[in-house]
């Protein structure tokens, strides 16, 4: 403890920003394309780049969609079905392959049932999303726990950054660009922590809250311990989890899902199912399952319906209790899927601006410490750094590569026994460590010659969308394709400022070099003076 609560409260901000910035700025960069996620998939993904779906074309599950899951999912004890919204245009079938375990995905169109051509890639749904909250570190749910340290930190540094301001309001209004990097970084710093600060709480906060089973077990061990099963009782009756198991004889054959629908809609006074599920195909005991979509609103609700599959007979209907209500709507304001177009450009912008604060907290550190630090022979400003440099102009790198890549491989690559979609993954993670050793490597001006290569690859990855799919800006704007071309200005957008700031900081560097050389001739330019005015 420092000899001040207020000084405490600043040991305690750094360090924690020091030791975990670097893994903070990682989920609020993926966090915040996440908001975006299924526009993403639209632009790694050309084959299912159709027309939005609008209410006068609803969509029949009966006939040519249900005959193409019939022929695909042969032999599967279940099979899938997500409906088309208006961010998503086509309709997704999925099926567990009996012999690998896995979930094998195929699209379709929505009104013709035809499949679409198929992109073997994880985009921004499969990837991006998942790294945002578990790092795609499974091994003993350490990305879980790493998430959740981090979202611990963001709430530690928020209150320790409110105390140790003395004039919060102030800063709001207070930016200088001009002045030195320390000063401009702090100035930024504190402008972007105010700006967004409930949003930075509430997010990091929820965050925790969403995965509460993961981080307090005890929330169903010591309420279903006289249970066989606690986590299996306690999902049945939080989450609705409802299981018939099989007959292990024929049934009959499979009836009608649009009247499924129906009743589906009709039971919840208009609310319309955004997911099918058939379980045990062809068995006796087959039976339907129907989720309610929330497009439309903001709790994540956990409205089910279990239907039997031959008759349409309705065997469970589920709606959550009130506590678990509370927790689908603090985990609706963190996910935003609901339809709010101005509410969902906030969040991206709000999440960059999470993005932003990691950033100049860092480089407020790292100038203030660097005299120091050379002077003392320390290796530390050196380290923090290069993992800052790493985490913040590296991954933004990395994340472009990743698409570039995604629109570089022909559609049925492989290597090394990888299929299209791991290759780019790898890309991701071989580009980000590259980023590290060039980081290592080059210090300070890691900072700018990263800063131009973001720039170049966000122009390129335009450039290779538009000649691998022919859909440039003015042809996606055309055909009402706005994921496609938001995605486009946006990267846009990104090498536009990336440019800026590569510009600016090379202008830096060479001012910084010619500031010794101007020192060096000043003496020597003294010296003849005083020559000559002695002679």
């Amino acid at each position: 403890m420092e000899t001040t609560f207020r000084k405490s409260m600043a040991w305690l901000h750094t360090w924690a920003g020091v030791v975990i910035g670097s893994v903070l700025f990682a989920i609020f960069w993926m966090g915040s394309l996440s908001v975006f996620d299924r526009e993403i998939d639209r632009w790694m993904m050309p084959g299912t780049r159709l027309a939005p779906v609008t209410a006068a074309a609803p969509v029949r599950l009966d006939g040519a969609i249900s005959e193409q899951a019939r022929r695909l999912t042969k032999g599967s004890s279940q099979w899938f079905i997500r409906l088309p919204s208006e961010r998503v245009p086509m309709v997704e079938l999925g099926w567990r392959d009996e012999g690998s375990k896995r979930v094998e995905r195929r699209y379709l169109h929505p009104q013709t049932g035809a499949l679409l051509e198929q992109t073997d890639t994880l985009a921004g749904s499969g990837f991006i999303f998942p790294f945002h909250y578990r790092l795609h570190i499974k091994w003993l749910d350490l990305g879980y726990w790493l998430v959740g340290l981090a979202g611990m930190a963001m709430l530690l540094l928020i209150v320790s950054g409110v105390i140790i301001h003395r004039k919060i309001f102030a800063d709001f209004f207070l930016f200088r660009p001009k002045k030195r990097l320390q000063r401009a970084s702090l100035d930024l710093h504190n402008l972007t922590g105010v700006l967004a600060l409930p949003f930075h709480f509430a997010t990091a906060l929820s965050g925790i809250v969403i995965l509460f089973t993961i981080y307090w077990p005890s929330a169903y061990h010591a309420a279903y311990a006289q249970a066989k099963a606690p986590q299996q009782a306690f999902s049945a009756e939080g989450f609705g989890q409802y299981r018939r198991p099989k007959a292990n004889t024929p049934g009959q054959p499979l009836a009608s899902l649009d009247a499924m629908l129906a009743k589906a809609e009709q039971q919840w006074q208009g609310g319309r199912a955004s997911f099918v599920r058939v379980w045990h195909p062809g068995d006796a005991n087959s039976y339907v399952e129907l989720r309610r979509g929330y497009a439309d609103r903001v709790t994540m609700n956990l409205d089910q319906l279990y239907l039997d599959a031959a008759t349409g007979t309705v065997l469970r209907s589920f709606e959550a209790a009130p506590v678990m209500t509370v927790q689908r709507f603090i985990s609706g304001l963190h996910f935003i899927q609901f339809d709010h177009w101005t509410l969902r450009w906030l969040y991206f912008l709000a999440g960059l601006s999470g993005c932003v604060l990691i950033a100049t907290g860092s480089l407020f550190w790292l100038e203030g410490r660097r005299a120091s630090h050379a002077k003392k022979g320390l290796a530390g400003v050196r380290v923090v750094e290069a993992l800052t440099v790493t985490s913040v102009p590296g991954i933004i790198m990395a994340t472009l590569v990743f698409f570039a890549v995604n629109r570089l491989l022909p559609a049925d690559a492989s290597l090394a026994g990888w299929s299209r979609g791991e290759v780019e993954v790898w890309a991701f993670y071989l580009a980000w460590l590259t980023t590290l050793a060039h980081a290592a490597l080059r210090g300070r001006a890691a900072w700018r010659e990263q800063a131009w290569a973001v720039a170049l690859l966000a122009l390129l990855a335009v450039l290779l969308n538009w000649v691998s799919t022919g859909d440039h800006l003015a042809h996606t704007l055309g055909r009402g394709l706005w994921a496609v071309a938001g995605m486009d200005l946006l990267l846009l957008a990104m090498a536009g400022l990336a440019f800026v700031t590569a510009r600016h900081l090379t202008r830096k560097a060479l001012s910084a070099a010619r500031a010794p050389a101007a020192a060096a001739e000043l003496p020597a330019a003294l010296k003849n003076r005083n020559t000559t005015s002695h002679a």
